[in-house]
């Protein structure tokens, strides 16, 4: 039987009748992710133990000592998450050969629970990026149209599941870069609520609005996932001490009484994503959910604070990769460093990639003496203020609906000559961030050229049960699931 795009209770319920077992099925991923790795690049590095630690997991399902409900399924991590014995570049120059002494706690937690790692995704550098175009590693491309992007910065994560090389797979989401590419490559991508999910072990890009996040070809597969990934850390200063709701017991596709603010933009947004979400605004009036049409006064300001402040706080994280410690030390081999500024400047001008550059470079000069109060401390303002907007609208809807994104997929190098374009690209993303929101993309369809649509669903701090219900609702109905791309066979 294939195992390749098989949902997670789909592997879970082979595994327990014993159709399978855990060596075949990493056998089967293993060489189905292998082949078709090469056309798209969604994939650095894969675990050369997995088949051992695969061995491991059938003897504890012999021996009926299982870890729990993800043993045997193999997963995979984007390349910020450090995972033991692996390599962990975050796509980098600068990190090209770093292998962590240890696991970030949201790969513990899934490796507590029998999850194997596949291996490492392909992303922008350092996570900045929306297309997947930044990484050191060279470009991911769209699955299901390889002159397309598969989005950033977590587009080798959704790559990875919508091409059925994994049923899961980590990522992180600082501004949209778990929603935008799930929205890309036709798969549920959720991004919990800040402090849902410990950040200690990933690498940081912006402290204040990093959170990982998770993608599956499933609802429930995701829902799953995020009650076993999350916990209170306390090796992470902002994680959340809150209980963990039984997601993927309580989920529930019954969604009626809900009331939905709707938030579809009067501009920038391409018609194929209109009519979907009209269609789904449709069914959702069906399913007996009160549509509530809503406004946000800082739409087009959220893009421009978002960016001051996570360029900010990149320039700060990024200033510890000096080429001394670890990370890459340029080669004075032939002609010594003038000086440790030499040295330092030298090591970083070779090993970082022209975004992240700019990105030190924008979030350098905002934070500089004489800009610091017009652009950064500005921006720290209006943050506020967005949260405070949302926070006034939850009190009257259970959840928003709106656009991942303007569009879907952009071809390759689209924008290559327009930062700007690219930089507000995440406006219907980043509010959630800013607001440290959970908030999820669920696949909806397909555009007129065959490219995937998925719609944002955003609720109020730690109501991830709410989206997960409405998501499950809306995929129940629409089965979007059942298409699949050519590199699924």
């Amino acid at each position: 039987m294939s195992l390749v795009n098989k949902s997670v209770y789909e592997l879970k319920n082979s595994l327990e009748k014993k159709e399978i077992n855990s060596v075949e099925l990493s056998e089967s991923l293993l060489s189905h992710s292998q082949k078709h790795n090469k056309k798209i690049n969604a994939i650095i590095s894969f675990n050369p133990k997995l088949l051992d630690q695969a061995k491991e997991s059938d003897k504890r399902r012999a021996t009926n000592t299982l870890k729990g409900e993800l043993d045997g399924i193999p997963i995979i991590a984007k390349d910020m998450f450090c995972t033991k014995g692996l390599k962990t570049t975050a796509a980098s120059k600068m990190l090209e050969n770093f292998i962590p002494p240890y696991s970030s706690t949201v790969v513990k937690n899934l490796q507590n629970a029998g999850a194997l790692i596949l291996g490492k995704a392909n992303q922008d550098e350092f996570a900045m990026g929306g297309t997947n175009e930044h990484s050191y590693f060279g470009n991911c491309l769209n699955p299901w149209n390889t002159d397309y992007v598969s989005g950033g910065s977590s587009g080798g994560s959704a790559a990875s599941v919508s091409s059925g090389f994994s049923p899961l797979s980590l990522g992180t989401d600082t501004g949209g870069s778990v929603r935008e590419p799930a929205h890309f490559c036709g798969v549920v991508g959720i991004k919990p609520t800040y402090g849902r999910l410990s950040r200690y072990g990933v690498i940081s890009f912006a402290s204040s609005l990093d959170q990982p996040g998770i993608m599956g070809k499933k609802v429930k597969d995701v829902a799953l996932t995020l009650e076993l990934a999350s916990s209170y850390d306390n090796k992470d200063a902002t994680s959340s001490n809150c209980k963990v709701p039984s997601f993927s017991k309580n989920i529930n596709s019954n969604i009626k009484t809900k009331k939905i603010g709707l938030l579809l933009p009067e501009d920038g947004i391409e018609t194929d994503i209109v009519n979907k979400f009209n269609d789904v605004k449709n069914l959702l009036n069906k399913e007996a959910c009160k549509l509530v049409p809503i406004k946000f006064s800082y739409l087009s300001n959220v893009a421009c604070v978002y960016h001051i402040i996570a360029s900010s706080e990149a320039s700060s994280n990024l200033a510890r990769y000096d080429g001394v410690r670890y990370g890459y030390s340029a080669d004075f081999s032939k002609n010594s460093a003038k000086d440790l500024m030499d040295f330092y400047s030298t090591s970083r001008a070779e090993a970082f990639g022209k975004e992240v550059k700019r990105r030190i470079l924008l979030g350098t000069y905002v934070l500089s003496s004489g800009y610091y109060d017009a652009y950064y401390k500005k921006a720290c303002q209006l943050r506020y203020l967005i949260a405070q907007e949302f926070k006034k609208i939850f009190q009257s809807v259970d959840c928003i609906l709106l656009p991942v994104s303007g569009g879907v997929a952009l071809k390759l190098e689209a924008n290559k000559n327009n930062v700007e374009k690219t930089y507000n690209h995440d406006w219907l993303t980043v509010g959630a961030n800013l607001a440290g929101l959970p908030a999820l993309s669920v696949p909806v369809g397909f555009s007129s050229n065959g490219l995937p649509i998925g719609l944002q669903l955003m609720s109020s701090h730690f109501q991830e049960q709410t989206i997960l219900d409405i998501a499950l609702n809306i995929e129940e109905n629409l089965q979007v699931y059942k298409k699949q791309n050519s590199f699924c066979s």
